[in-house]
């Protein structure tokens, strides 16, 4: 996969919204969605591939065959990064991890309460609230982009501490703002 760093577009939103409908006819009850990462963020550059987190009580009540059903494969990922410095047990980590057969889009599973299911959105309403950190951040991911566009583990081996950095600052900022988890997309 070559890794393209694209100008944001209004379409994001309109795409998080069409990918919407699907997983939430394959999703167990009472999972909600958000839309996350870099797309989710009015303005920022981001590669053209849709992130959504679908929320749900128990990785255990997801049924991989409605999801494939609904365009989605299933993908061999089954646990987040760590950040550097943390001991996490592996299940605050677990997630399923599904890629549409359509439009480029990430499905990410995650469990209710869990430090990643945390971590994303609250990664996603930093960068939102904050757009010096989030053009820092998008001019990192520009460079890393240009300079290694063939190398993938190059680009998450860099991007990925990076971005630990940048939640070391967010949690701190949650606190102080007392930011909690919004309601789904």
């Amino acid at each position: 996969m070559r890794i393209e760093i694209e100008e944001p577009r209004q379409s994001w939103v309109e795409d998080f919204a069409a990918l919407k409908h699907a997983i939430m006819g394959a999703a167990p009850a009472g999972a909600y969605l958000h839309h996350i990462g870099s797309t989710a963020v009015a303005g920022l550059p981001a590669k053209d591939i849709i992130d959504l987190q679908l929320t749900v009580n128990d990785l255990a009540d997801v049924d991989a065959d409605a999801f494939e059903q609904a365009g989605f494969e299933r993908r061999p990922i089954t646990i987040d990064h760590c950040p550097p410095g943390l001991e996490l047990a592996e299940g605050e980590l677990r997630k399923a991890f599904y890629r549409s057969r359509g439009r480029a889009a990430n499905l990410h599973v995650r469990q209710r309460g869990r430090f990643n299911q945390r971590y994303s959105l609250l990664c996603r309403d930093l960068l939102r609230a904050h757009p010096v950190a989030a053009n820092a951040y998008a001019l990192i991911k520009q460079r890393l982009a240009h300079r290694f566009p063939e190398d993938v583990d190059f680009y998450y081996d860099i991007k990925d501490p990076v971005f630990d950095i940048i939640m070391d600052g967010a949690n701190e900022w949650a606190k102080l703002i007392g930011w909690s988890e919004p309601p789904g997309d």
